[in-house]
């Protein structure tokens, strides 16, 4: 069989490919019992998010609905789930923005030193969910979920009590000094914090296929118990796998901050659900590096362009949520109706008689 055919079928048979297209047609569906045109709705989703007027924002929330991805695909390639994303991301976001307003440093440097003491909070808070399973016995999704709720409120109490911004009625800290942001490329809101979760993408995917670690990681993930028969240390790979979840967890919150509206704004980086997209972008991806850049993309459409088919069609952009609901079902149902059609159709190409020449 030509090798190109071949890796084609192979796309077209994989379960994300069918639970994508079958997202897609129920969400047609869902439009016509809206009355509205489905195809009008999805080019509004497409030119909103990638038009001229819609790349930007799509690329600025691509940023933290990607590193959130990344964060939280780490651990779940080895089986871990990690819940507590957004208070390790909060945490980061408050801690740079400590950093930013008190930090003696010129301005570069304090915004190196708040983006490396964001990821250093993130990753601390992030093991000490795993110290809790080592060495509690309390499972990892719960007590990372637990935690979460405390962070979020301790950060929340100094957003708008002792950092609270003289004079304002809303629960933000002080804007960041002069200079300390990050840079934005031309007038767009897009940082360079896009650069940098792309750089832990990239080595995500070289740890993950090129190094022994990440064959360790991919290992435990299939079978833990043959992990560990085969000399993988589940509690010190835990742990190391959760503060680097933290890190790129307080990174994302890190970035939230040093961007507009270069400040800590109570809510602002969780109301979003980046934790939650994120996700969603792993798992859809089963958490391969490659597969959770392409899902996390998609996704961020999804959100902003839900917001221009709610103003092009009248449509709620609540759909695109529903849309990735159902997404996630089919890819959890696993349906295996497209391979079996396949197999069959293989199945009788083998065996079917020569015809007579």
């Amino acid at each position: 069989m030509n090798p190109l055919l071949h890796r084609t079928r192979g796309a077209l048979r994989s379960p994300v490919t069918f639970s994508v297209l079958a997202g897609v047609l129920i969400g047609a569906l869902f439009l016509v019992g809206t009355g509205a045109d489905p195809i009008t709705a999805y080019q509004a989703v497409l030119t909103g998010s990638l038009g001229s007027d819609g790349i930007g924002s799509t690329l600025s929330t691509g940023t933290s609905v990607l590193g959130m991805a990344l964060a939280l695909a780490i651990p779940l390639r080895a089986g871990l789930i990690n819940l507590g994303g957004d208070g390790q991301m909060v945490l980061g976001g408050i801690t740079a923005a400590v950093t930013g307003l008190y930090s003696p440093l010129p301005a570069p440097l304090t915004v190196v030193l708040a983006l490396l003491a964001g990821m250093a909070v993130g990753a601390g808070y992030a093991a000490l969910a795993a110290l809790c399973e080592n060495r509690l016995g309390v499972p990892l999704l719960v007590s990372s979920l637990l935690l979460s709720y405390p962070a979020v409120s301790f950060a929340s109490w100094l957003a708008r009590y002792p950092l609270k911004e003289p004079g304002s009625s809303l629960p933000q800290t002080r804007a960041m000094p002069d200079g300390v942001a990050l840079p934005a490329f031309g007038d767009s809101t897009v940082t360079v914090g896009l650069l940098l979760v792309v750089l832990a993408a990239a080595a995500y995917w070289f740890t993950d296929r090129r190094t022994a670690f990440g064959y360790e990681i991919r290992m435990t993930g299939l079978n833990s118990r043959f992990a560990a028969y085969a000399g993988v240390e589940r509690r010190g790979l835990t742990l190391k796998l959760m503060s680097i979840s933290g890190a790129l967890a307080g990174l994302v919150g890190a970035i939230g901050v040093l961007s507009f509206p270069y400040r800590f704004v109570d809510g602002s980086l969780t109301a979003p659900g980046y934790t939650w997209t994120g996700l969603t972008a792993a798992l859809l991806a089963t958490a391969a590096p490659l597969g959770t850049v392409v899902s996390s993309f998609f996704f961020a459409v999804l959100q902003v362009g839900g917001l221009a088919m709610e103003r092009t069609t009248e449509v709620p952009r609540e759909l695109t949520q529903v849309l990735q609901a159902i997404v996630i079902v089919f890819l959890a149902a696993r349906l295996r109706f497209p391979g079996r059609w396949f197999n069959r159709r293989e199945t009788f190409d083998r065996h079917k008689p020569e015809e007579a020449v």
